[in-house]
């Protein structure tokens, strides 16, 4: 099977290299035709008239696809605005979607970067049903993500599926050190869907703990004032993220309190589980889609900086609890999540709507 993974996708952005690297572990030849368009802006989907030209002049480079044969075609992230294309160049042949996100509910409901009520959020609606309801087959990253993918867009079960993040197998594995001082690591964009004042507001509740903030976006103002236990770095190299995760006592997740919060499962909790780092995260209905209370991760309520805190300080005070948990959380990711598991995972599912259109055709 061939693949052609299309679009102005963000190329490193780790649910694209994720999903072209446990497909080609998985045995499909995968082939790419990527116009960057994304990589260097910090702010997606925010289109000024300068980025509205390079949007459109990117479109008309994706028409200019190598003309080899192919299967089928997958649009990668973010490429809500790539499905028209995509369906030009595949001629007939099935285009599947990995679309992460919603551009509407990211930008309007998650991130209220836009009013509710205006023309633009108006637009990122019609933009986000013609690409969902373009594709013959969407991907989403957690049921909970589909459940709310079918209801927004009206997409039949059969055009629905789904697969989880991941992590890098080759970077992303246990360390052999000791997690000495014991401190708590945040990896991320600092966007409301993280719930960054949580984080902080609960750094204060345990001085005696440090927290570690690596990350920058719209949010960062905040840590500007923040408790002496809290350091914050705009920036790691992502070949460097494995060290930070194995040196730190736990690793934070997802606290924020809106809808979208609670239907995702972000690369950094597949990172700590990769790493045997316990996890500590939001309790929601994404989360428990994969990791259990107690066993391979503590799970905590959202927007709660009490709970957050007393979670933090009971793996910090025991070290034998943090251990298996990090030990299970590893196990977890083996069975669940690694490459060859979520390549295999990906394999069938494009096999299977290669057979549904065969079958109609």
């Amino acid at each position: 099977m061939r693949v052609l993974y299309f679009g102005t996708y963000e190329r490193h952005y780790p649910r694209n290299a994720q999903v072209v690297s446990c497909l080609r572990r998985a045995g499909v030849d995968v082939v790419e035709h990527h116009v960057a368009l994304w990589e260097a802006t910090r702010h997606k989907f925010r289109l000024g008239a300068r980025q509205a030209a390079r949007l459109a002049l990117a479109q008309i480079r994706l028409l200019r696809a190598p003309r080899f044969d192919f299967d089928l075609l997958v649009v990668g992230y973010p490429g809500h605005f790539d499905i028209a294309r995509a369906r030009r160049v595949a001629r007939g042949r099935p285009v599947v979607f990995n679309p992460l996100v919603s551009l509407a509910d990211t930008v309007v409901d998650d991130r209220q970067l836009v009013a509710a009520r205006s023309m633009k959020a108006s637009a990122l609606d019609r933009i986000d049903r013609r690409a969902f309801q373009g594709a013959d087959l969407v991907v989403a990253d957690t049921d909970a993500h589909a459940s709310f993918f079918a209801g927004r867009f009206g997409l039949q079960p059969e055009r629905l599926a789904v697969c989880f993040v991941g992590a890098d197998d080759a970077l992303f594995t246990p360390g052999n050190g000791t997690r000495e001082p014991f401190g708590a690591l945040f990896v991320g964009k600092l966007i409301p869907l993280h719930g960054l004042e949580t984080i902080i507001a609960a750094a204060r509740l345990v001085p005696e703990i440090p927290f570690r903030i690596v990350g920058s976006g719209q949010l960062e103002g905040a840590l500007h004032s923040v408790p002496t236990n809290v350091r914050w770095e705009p920036w790691i190299d992502y070949e460097r993220l494995p060290d930070a995760y194995r040196s730190a006592g736990c690793a934070l997740g997802v606290f924020g309190t809106s809808a979208k919060a609670g239907r995702v499962i972000p690369n950094k909790a597949f990172q700590a589980l990769a790493t045997s780092t316990p996890l500590v995260t939001g309790d929601t209905p994404g989360a428990r889609e994969l990791v259990t209370d107690g066993s391979d991760a503590l799970l905590v309520p959202v927007g709660d900086a009490a709970a957050l805190a007393a979670a933090v300080r009971r793996l910090a005070g025991d070290r034998h609890l943090a251990g298996e948990i990090g030990a299970r959380g590893r196990q977890t990711y083996e069975r669940r999540a690694s490459e060859e598991i979520l390549g295999q995972r990906w394999r069938r599912l494009l096999e299977e709507l290669l057979e549904r259109v065969e079958r109609v055709g």
